[in-house]
């Protein structure tokens, strides 16, 4: 739709609100709620209205079956972005044969059973403001340079998408061709009260999109990679028993806590010692994620230390991070 040129590029993309759309129809709203009680944004709620009577259309029904067979999000939300628009046809170069037979033709066929364009049109001034919120947020952001001292070079487009439908409490990240995209619902607020707007809490938002561009980017360098990481993923992290239940691999517990890191020097540099601090906290709180600040102090000592010439790439630095956290666990912790 419409886009800016700033380092984060900001829009609205009518095949994430279809997908949405077509989510809201399925049981994921009910079950969201039963996991975490929040409230939701007046169109979040006014979708779920507007088409729960297409619940037994077949493009809902086929995504209820992924969701039933526990296929993440960032799936769905992808099969839409490898169609055209307003075509809905697959676009040359994606593979999506995982996806179920025909979803294409009944994607299109609910967009326009249900008249979603027209009811987009009505909601239209809600979702401009959402857009315009957010944009206000990144015309101060400074994620690729930070991610390019991490991770090398990051030649994929940063894309932020807002989103006020679904799902309402759930970020989600993923790349697809030639971009790196995070789609966000606004801050859940406490209890039933809406969610903040976007340009009200910028280090919520700075969490979200930096978080998942970085979990998708550094995935990928670790699963490139692999080979040369055998001996330090064979070196336990020192991490809390919650933690480790939550992401059992070596894998995933390495770039769930090295993102986190990276996020909470971000906020520092760029926000404030203050939201660092609070970032640091919650996320201790949230997943037992003791080991954070001493993870943030190698992280720092990775980016001083690459910035003087002692490590090239990531790749060079990985095989001491194991033994540099349990030694700095060990301070942060006296």
């Amino acid at each position: 739709m419409d886009s800016n040129h700033h380092d984060v590029t900001v829009r609205l993309d009518d095949r994430i609100r279809l997908m949405s759309a077509v989510l809201a129809a399925t049981t994921w709203p009910e079950r969201a709620q039963q996991r975490r009680p929040h409230g939701t944004h007046a169109h979040a709620r006014a979708t779920v209205r507007f088409v729960a009577e297409h619940r037994a259309h077949p493009a809902v029904q086929a995504l209820q079956g992924l969701l039933d067979e526990g296929a993440p999000l960032e799936a769905a939300f992808a099969y839409a972005l490898s169609l055209s628009w307003p075509g809905l046809e697959p676009l040359p170069g994606v593979d999506m044969r995982w996806a179920p037979p025909h979803w294409a033709a009944q994607l299109r066929a609910f967009y326009e059973q249900t008249s979603l364009g027209a009811w987009w049109q009505t909601e239209d001034a809600t979702w401009q403001n959402a857009l315009h919120q957010a944009r206000r947020v990144f015309a101060r952001a400074a994620f690729r340079p930070f991610l390019e001292r991490i991770i090398e070079a990051v030649p994929e487009h940063l894309v932020f998408i807002p989103s006020i439908s679904q799902p309402t409490d759930q970020d989600i990240g993923l790349r697809l061709g030639s971009e790196l995209v995070c789609i966000a619902p606004p801050r859940l607020a406490w209890g039933d009260s809406p969610p903040w707007p976007y340009d009200e809490d910028p280090a919520h938002v700075y969490r979200a999109a930096l978080t998942q561009y970085g979990r998708v980017l550094l995935l990928g360098y670790v699963r490139a990679h692999a080979d040369r990481l055998a001996a330090a993923a064979a070196v336990p992290l020192p991490l809390s028993d919650q933690f480790r239940a939550m992401y059992p691999s070596w894998e995933e517990q390495f770039v769930v806590l090295f993102i986190a890191a990276a996020v909470a020097v971000y906020l520092e540099d760029h926000v404030s010692k203050k939201e660092a601090d609070a970032y640091v906290l919650m996320t201790h709180k949230a997943h037992g994620m003791t080991v954070l600040p001493g993870a943030v102090s190698v992280l720092r000592r990775y980016l001083n230390e690459r910035d003087a010439g002692r490590y090239a790439t990531l790749l060079d630095f990985l095989p001491v991070f194991p033994k540099q956290l349990r030694v700095a666990n060990r301070i942060v912790s006296l």
